[in-house]
This record gives C-alpha cells, structure tokens and sequence, in this order.
C-alpha cells in the first residue's frame, strides 16, 4: 500500500475542493502539511480526523528520509500546501522526486490552482502560455525580465503584495508602459478582483490602491 498522495486544496474558497480530494485526506494514514494551521481549518469544515505533520520549505530537507521511510514500510500518505497544488512554487516537489526514486507510487489528484483562473480571466489568448512562478528578489531578475519581454506567449507571474508595485514598475521599464498586463488578486475568496488595462494603467491603480493577498500577473504575449 506503500503510497503519496499529492493533493490539490482551495485557494481561497474552501468550497473549491473535490470529493475525491476530500476522501484520500480522510483514508490515507498521516497527512504533510505546509502549514498544519491552515491545513486544520480544511480538516475542520470537513470532518477529517487525520495525524498532521508539518512539512515545509524549511524543514522538508531534515524530514524527508524518515517520511520516505515511514511510506515505504507500507503507509500512505498526502502531502498539501497551504493552498493549490503542491509542488508549485510551494514545498512538495523534493518528497514526490524522492519517492519515485525510492519506487514509491504518487498519485497526484487534479485540483485548485492559480494559474488558470489568472489566464483565462484575464481575457488574453489562453492558448499558448508559461508560467515563471516567482522571479528571483535580486540576482537574476533583471536577466529574468529581458528574456519575459522577448517572449511570444502569455506570461504568468507569482508576487506577493509587497513587491506588486515594484514588479509593476519593472513591467513598464522592460516591456512597456502600454504593454496589456492583468493582475489577479484573491482569486476565489471574497474580495477577488482582476485588474486589466496597460501596465502603468495597472500601476498608477495600484500605487494608489495598497495591494493585499494573494497576487498572479499575467502578462499578455508580445505582438
């Protein structure tokens, strides 16, 4: 039975959840969390009695060889973050690459991301796109954004809301002031909004407007 289960949770409404998603946290025998806080208010709404074990950027090196170990004496196990897919941008890549090595099956469940709900709400053409996470805080961002403004496809972004405005700013300086961008900000929560017009439009909304939550940019592909 020796099994990890990746699985998808709401990135803001807790509603956005399958049933499937749902059952493997209740049936599996210990969950890994980013953040066992956040994962507790899931378990909560949905009556899931299940050991918790933190698992995150922070410690998942340490802990990996005994969770590994643990599956591999025949438990499964799911791993979450603390909102979307694991392993994207968030913790969970390490342990699913040293559980294939150790021929341990993962299944990874479909389910919740940013992504997508970023791109096809912004309007731009959905077809072709890449996704670039975050960028690098310092060394390498300015290289990162000269290949972005070459690029022939949507771009999608990761920021946090404190750096929003200075991605912005970089936006207009190496792509273009009047280069179409969409931010979408707490998607699926209660104050979800997309913001679209031209990047300093976008800028000039929120340098005024504090920006706060969860952050996706997409960038319209270039002309």
């Amino acid at each position: 039975m020796s099994k990890l289960y990746v699985v998808p949770t709401p990135i803001g409404n807790l509603e956005d959840i399958t049933i499937r998603a749902i059952n493997v946290l209740k049936d599996v025998d210990f969950v890994l969390a980013e953040d066992t806080r956040t994962t507790k208010k899931l378990f909560q709404k949905y009556e899931i009695q299940n050991s918790l074990l933190s698992h995150h950027i922070h410690n998942e090196h340490k802990t990996l060889e005994s969770i590994v170990g643990k599956i591999k004496l025949g438990q499964t196990a799911a791993v979450v973050s603390d909102a979307g897919t694991p392993a994207i941008s968030d913790p969970g890549f390490l342990l699913v690459r040293e559980c294939i090595a150790n021929a341990i099956e993962v299944v990874c469940l479909p389910g919740p991301s940013a992504v997508l709900p970023a791109i096809v709400g912004s309007g731009f053409p959905c077809d072709r796109f890449i996704f670039e996470g975050f960028l690098p805080h310092k060394k390498g961002r300015q290289t990162r954004w000269k290949i972005i403004a070459e690029e022939e496809r949507a771009v999608i972004l990761y920021e946090s809301p404190h750096r929003l405005v200075k991605a912005l700013k970089e936006i207009v300086e190496f792509i273009g002031a009047t280069h179409q961008i969409c931010v979408a900000r707490e998607i699926s929560k209660i104050h979800e909004e997309f913001k679209r017009g031209t990047a300093q439009e976008v800028l000039n909304y929120y340098e005024e407007k504090k920006p706060k939550g969860e952050i996706v940019i997409v960038i319209d592909a270039k002309k």
